[in-house]
């Protein structure tokens, strides 16, 4: 046998992300290689394969997957290539952790997987018809592929079921919850659990001890606010479209709206739906979901653009006033993570300006300095640290499930 390894899976509909990590220890995972496959079930898919390990050149093809099965064939294919690949044997994965997007109320942490799990994020699939039923499809594959390997399921919504009830209730009708488990759940779990820790770690703190609001922010954009170290309120809701403006996605809006769209223009909730998933959010405001190129739009003038990046930051300042009194003031951190989190000077900026008074202040050299490491950017004066956390989903995933699986 070959030195331990574990697998990453994270399928959507037409997609499956992919990464594979030698198992060093319980706590720590080196990736050996990454990827992702597009456009499964249609005429041309793509696939791109990356060694990690400076030898081998990435990988890039164009052709059909039928389906998710064939799809992770070629994975397999391509990981156990006797030149190339990083896999000597199909023995030496022992877990492959999947990311399940929404595990309802029934999940706390990730689980392995057995026929009563896998019949529950069935069950949650009413909650994320986009995203639980390709989940399954990843989880059934792998189960067949790799027969001998624990399977673990990774749920985005197990880090918030620790809110109380004022944070996740909605102000409906109370049947709608006991029910239809209509509730706000939160999303981007694996990302929040990799980060608290690391910011933790970074601050000499014990994390039940941890008082901090994260900034998820990438073209799917979130908060959290952590008390004790774990979570008592975060932005999104039943579904990732609340909370802040993402890159297509609307986040926070009237819910009448809808109703207005159905009487003005005869929409579908089905028009609607689209609408405020595919082409709201930064997209619909300026045009470009893509904030580097928004911010330079407004450097050259471009009033829409100007807009844009005003409407996403006002939002997120709105959340962070109102995680900062939901702490007391009592924040030892503000932390930045995610594509726009962590490579935005700018809007890291534009977020903690004129703050001075709340004890946030960024000092402008450090927040200037590109990293891939964890970094303070306030100033000497600023009470609350300010941090850049690069987050690592991937890698999270893993070490939750090589927990719970106690495969090393």
């Amino acid at each position: 046998m070959g030195k331990p390894q574990g697998l990453v899976l994270n399928a959507g509909s037409s997609s499956l992300k992919y990464a594979l990590f030698e198992l060093k220890s319980a706590t720590n995972a080196v990736e050996l290689v990454s990827g992702l496959v597009e456009q499964i079930g249609l005429d041309c898919g793509k696939l791109t394969h990356e060694p990690k390990d400076g030898e081998n050149e990435t990988v890039k093809l164009e052709t059909p997957f039928p389906d998710h099965k064939e799809a992770l064939s070629k994975v397999i294919e391509l990981l156990t290539d006797p030149k190339t690949g990083q896999v000597k044997d199909t023995a030496d994965i022992l877990v492959v952790g999947h990311r399940v997007v929404h595990g309802g109320e029934k999940f706390t942490k990730a689980t392995v997987i057995d026929s009563g799990v896998l019949d529950a994020i069935r069950e949650a699939a009413s909650l994320a018809p986009l995203h639980n039923p390709a989940n399954i499809s990843g989880i059934e594959v792998a189960q067949f592929l790799f027969p001998n390997s624990k399977q673990v399921a990774v749920f985005d919504t197990a880090f918030h079921l620790t809110m109380p009830p004022e944070a996740f209730m909605y102000a409906v009708p109370k049947e709608l919850y006991t029910e239809l488990g209509i509730r706000r759940y939160g999303f981007h779990g694996s990302s929040y659990t990799y980060v608290a820790e690391a910011a933790a770690k970074f601050l000499d703190k014990d994390q039940a001890s941890l008082n901090c609001i994260i900034c998820h922010l990438g073209n799917g954009a979130s908060m959290a606010a952590l008390k004790a170290g774990v979570c008592v309120d975060t932005t999104m809701g039943l579904t990732p479209l609340d909370g802040l403006v993402m890159g297509t996605r609307s986040g926070d809006i009237d819910p009448a709206i809808h109703m207005h769209l159905s009487k003005t223009r005869g929409w579908s909730p089905q028009e609607v739906d689209t609408m405020l998933n595919k082409e709201s959010g930064l997209q619909g405001l300026c045009g470009d979901s893509d904030m580097r190129n928004i911010q330079k739009r407004v450097q050259e003038g471009d009033q829409d653009a100007k807009v844009a990046l005003g409407v996403f930051i006002k939002r997120i300042r709105k959340y962070l006033g109102s995680f900062w009194v939901e702490l007391g003031g009592d924040v030892d951190a503000v932390v930045f993570t995610a594509g726009i989190g962590e490579n935005s000077a700018q809007v890291r900026e534009l977020v903690c300006a004129g703050l001075e008074s709340m004890g946030l202040a960024v000092d402008p050299a450090k927040n200037a300095v590109r990293s891939p490491e964890i970094r303070g950017i306030q100033t000497d004066a600023s009470k609350t640290k300010i941090l850049i956390v690069p987050t690592n989903e991937e890698l999270s995933i893993t070490l939750q499930s090589v927990k719970v699986s106690n495969v090393l």
